[in-house]
């Protein structure tokens, strides 16, 4: 651990009762930190949180960061946003908002009290990519009118908005754009491959993939991404991101349906459905920057990784 996080800090974790928020809040906990966990609980659950409530240096506020915060904190992570297609397309409108009027007031909140500020993004910066893997140099290829966009577009205007508040105030921000990450904690409902091809294969129900199980994704533990946000908060004000964070080891939609169902045991059959709008067909991050500047990458396999989330669903849906 560096010095740096042997000084304890008033941490903000916006979005933290959600899936990835938790394991932050969880980490920062152990590392000795006051922690707020702030949260609207839309998609967040408290159940993701209920072992923290104890704890003397945990809180939990519920607040939707679309309206303004007044608190203290000497660092804030930036996490609150739907991030699963059904959930962030249940309410388009409200999701563009999170992205965007949450942006600006947790940099107004940043600015105010003097706090450093990771914005969480997301590789559905890059949309449907036509460079592959994608570095952080890609500008993306997104449709802004797709039914995708509210989450794209409002990820990538939240990036614009930290950048304009470094050039205008020299605030010490960072970025980190999220590839797919999957881990214990997951919504059994929020419609991501990993939780969905699990789910289903516990319940012995056939498993759906949409498309013809070519496309590919890359897929990172929770506790590998978590140390990439904390390596990346931790570095100088002048390393601001965009920085990728995400497994480089692309796997094939239909592998990894295959490796669940062996994994659990399952009589789970496939069905293919068609391909939803604007789906990307590949999607592997460049991790160059990431190794050179936080010396990280992922150390979790997605066999052992995926043992341990299907135990978790297992014990979920007993």
């Amino acid at each position: 651990m560096s010095e740096k996080r042997l000084t304890r800090k008033r941490v903000v974790v916006t979005g933290g009762a959600g899936f990835l928020g938790s394991h932050l809040c969880e980490r920062l906990l152990n590392e000795g930190h006051d922690v707020l966990c702030v949260d609207n609980l839309f998609t967040g659950r408290k159940d993701n949180v209920l072992h923290l409530m104890d704890h003397p240096l945990f809180e939990l506020m519920r607040h939707d960061i679309t309206f303004p915060l007044y608190l203290e904190a000497d660092e804030i992570y930036n996490l609150a946003c739907p991030a699963s297609p059904i959930h962030y397309q249940f309410d388009p409108v409200q999701t563009t908002k999170t992205s965007v009027h949450g942006a600006i007031n947790v940099l107004g909140l940043a600015k105010r009290v003097g706090a450093r500020v990771l914005q969480a993004s997301t590789s559905e910066v890059y949309g449907d990519p036509q460079v592959h893997p994608q570095t952080e140099s890609y500008w993306g290829h997104v449709n802004p009118v797709g039914p995708r966009a509210c989450y794209d577009e409002g990820k990538r205007c939240a990036e614009t908005l930290f950048f304009d508040y470094r050039r205008e105030y020299s605030m010490p921000i960072k970025i980190l754009r999220i590839f797919n990450t999957y881990g214990p904690r997951m919504h059994p409902q929020d419609g991501r491959v990993v939780s969905n091809f699990i789910v289903q294969a516990l319940h012995h129900e056939p498993i759906t993939i949409y498309g013809d199980g070519s496309q590919t994704r890359s897929f990172c533990y929770v506790d590998d991404l978590v140390e990439a946000m904390i390596r990346l908060m931790d570095t100088p004000d002048e390393v601001t991101g965009p920085v990728n964070a995400g497994n480089p080891v692309e796997t094939p939609i239909l592998a990894l349906a295959e490796k669940i169902i062996a994994a659990v045991g399952s009589k789970s059959e496939i069905r293919m459905h068609p391909l939803p709008a604007d789906d990307p067909r590949k999607r592997r991050p460049d991790i160059s920057l990431a190794k050179e500047l936080l010396d990280w990458e992922p150390e979790v396999d997605l066999d052992t990784g995926l043992e341990r989330t299907i135990e978790y669903f297992r014990e979920l849906l007993a």
